[in-house]
């Protein structure tokens, strides 16, 4: 086996049948955490600036770290199984939706020590979390989540326009009932809506809230409604995921039964 192929069966989760994390993707995620964690806490300024340098050195060591992983995929994922030349095989890999996030992430890490007024940039290594979504089962689970979601979508949709029916139904109510009364806060039907989006979503602020028997009485109904609103398509994406992952548990049990002697 060459150094290429050993880099990339240790780098691309993918590379292994039974998608566990290798040890040097293991390392991988505890960098990621670790960095996110050093970006969070430099957010408090009395602890950031006890702590500036080290801070700095941290983030300049993560940066370089992320660097030398992405060049390292880049350059092992010329070993992916294909009839495609090595460099299609990385203009592909460099194209793709997780290889996009770990070169902004790279960028945004190392530009603050390049470039005067941008550390924060540095924040925005908090999406690096999204690259975690990659390694061994997360990313099975995230492909199961988007099959269920593609498979029903026609629901989602039904769901979507009741959403947007209820939304402005209790925006209208309450515009009808309550407009003369609190004109600031239900003057109008767009004033109204941030109401009824508070209520169908049961966040429920209190920032504004009916005063009127009526308006009162047509908000119980709007908030009844949201509770079903909320619980559709919960309900719907749930049930949709747990098919898709008994339908790959089954699969993956098949090739187990397959394999064996």
């Amino acid at each position: 086996m060459t150094l290429r192929s050993r880099a990339y069966n240790e780098l691309f989760a993918s590379a292994r049948t039974d998608g566990k994390l290798t040890l040097t993707n293991r390392l991988v995620v505890l960098a990621i955490l670790a960095s996110v964690a050093v970006a969070i806490v430099g957010t408090e300024r009395a602890f950031a600036s006890e702590n500036r340098s080290a801070i700095l050195w941290a983030e300049f060591g993560f940066g370089v770290l992320f660097l030398a992983e992405y060049c390292a995929r880049l350059w092992a994922v010329a070993e992916r199984p294909g009839p495609e030349s090595d460099w299609a095989k990385r203009s592909e890999w460099a194209r793709s939706f997780f290889a996009l996030i770990d070169l902004v992430v790279v960028v945004i890490t190392l530009i603050p020590f390049i470039l005067a007024g941008a550390p924060i940039l540095r924040l925005l290594r908090l999406f690096r979390l999204a690259a975690l979504l990659k390694f061994g089962k997360f990313s099975m689970a995230l492909k199961a989540l988007g099959s269920a979601i593609v498979d029903r979508r026609y629901d989602l949709y039904v769901t979507g326009a009741l959403a947007l029916v209820l939304l402005l139904g209790g925006a209208t109510a309450l515009y009808w009932a309550e407009g003369k009364v609190q004109p600031e806060a239900f003057g109008s039907i767009p004033r109204a809506m941030w109401w009824s989006i508070i209520t169908l979503t049961t966040v429920g602020y209190g920032d504004v809230s009916p005063v009127t028997p009526l308006g009162k009485v047509l908000a119980a109904l709007v908030a009844m409604g949201g509770i079903g609103l909320v619980a559709m398509p919960t309900g719907i994406i749930a049930a949709a995921f747990s098919d898709a992952m008994q339908a790959y548990r089954e699969e993956e049990a098949r090739g187990k039964d397959g394999a064996m002697p």
